[in-house]
């Protein structure tokens, strides 16, 4: 049996294109097993799951929680609005708390950069990172990989046009990671104050949304993050949708054949026309969902492989 040779799942960084490619290959199990009418697995049975959300979360959270659910686990969600950190509790006592309750594994979603790995570093368990700040969001990358695979059957050559709300995106983070070590030729689109200071070698930034997705297989729209931005900054975009916002006209000067996504929630209207974001026909968004639950569950699994013995 495969091994993932990683205690956490703290972000792409520090990952191999063979440690990407078994996360893949061990989630496809659990696509055609997410179809079928009874959706039980006990591999997990008698372990302890904790999805700590510090940031609200519908996509992430639930299918975390539907993930180690059909694996048997037992699930608790922490929901700070009702905890101690309304009392001004730190992280790491929080983690420490936590962690005195021996769970065998926590998913945290923060909003501060670099909190999952301030966590993992108290915890007895395998943390896997859901979010932080404007830093990582593996599971996504990870899904979102799995989602242009399926679609396309291959990674390596893909042309994938990220667009939008670079700078702050988690999403972004992510996928500037693993895409290209998955060897799919990547670009960034989006205005000059949402670009990055810098960009990983081999990724070509575009300020031309026009420009910028021509010839893309994949144009992987982002969510104006409004609440990571100072006010001013958020202020000055002014018609974002006239200049940044897909519409099935703009796809036309991507490949005939492209593909839409993005990770959600969208902004209808504004980095997203909503019929297209609709059509099945072009748009991967609903797929990505589905796709998550899978990469969690595989996640899940190979994480707690040796809390549970199994053994490669």
């Amino acid at each position: 049996m495969p091994a993932y040779r990683h205690r956490h799942l703290l972000g792409i960084e520090g990952l191999s294109a063979a440690d990407l490619t078994l996360i893949l290959d061990e989630a496809e199990q659990w696509v055609s097993f997410n179809r079928g009418l009874r959706k039980q697995d006990d591999r997990l049975a008698g372990l302890t799951q904790i999805n700590a959300f510090f940031e609200n979360s519908t996509r992430t959270l639930f299918s975390f929680e539907i993930a180690g659910k059909r694996l048997g686990a037992q699930v608790a969600n922490f929901h700070v609005a009702a905890s101690s950190v309304k009392k001004g509790e730190s992280l790491a006592d929080t983690a420490l708390t936590l962690n005195a309750m021996r769970p065998d594994v926590m998913v945290i979603r923060h909003e501060a950069n670099g909190a999952a790995a301030d966590v993992a570093a108290v915890m007895d368990c395998p943390v896997i990172n859901a979010g932080d700040g404007t830093g990582e969001h593996p599971t996504q990358a990870l899904l979102d990989a799995l989602a242009i695979r399926r679609r396309l059957g291959k990674i390596e050559g893909v042309k994938v046009a990220i667009c939008g709300d670079i700078r702050h995106s988690r999403v972004a983070g992510s996928n500037l990671k693993s895409l290209p070590l998955l060897g799919a030729e990547v670009r960034v689109v989006g205005p000059p104050s949402l670009l990055p200071d810098r960009l990983p070698e081999g990724v070509e930034g575009f300020t031309d949304f026009d420009q910028g997705i021509a010839g893309a297989d994949i144009v992987m729209m982002l969510r104006v993050q409004r609440e990571r931005m100072a006010a001013a900054l958020s202020d000055s975009l002014g018609d974002y949708h006239a200049l940044y916002g897909l519409t099935r006209e703009r796809l036309e000067a991507a490949n005939p054949s492209a593909m839409v996504m993005h990770p959600g929630p969208m902004n209808r209207g504004v980095e997203i026309d909503g019929a297209l974001a609709d059509d099945p026909q072009k748009s991967l968004i609903v797929e990505q969902v589905e796709l998550g639950v899978a990469v969690r569950m595989a996640c899940l699994d190979l994480l707690t492989r040796e809390r549970r013995g199994v053994t490669a």
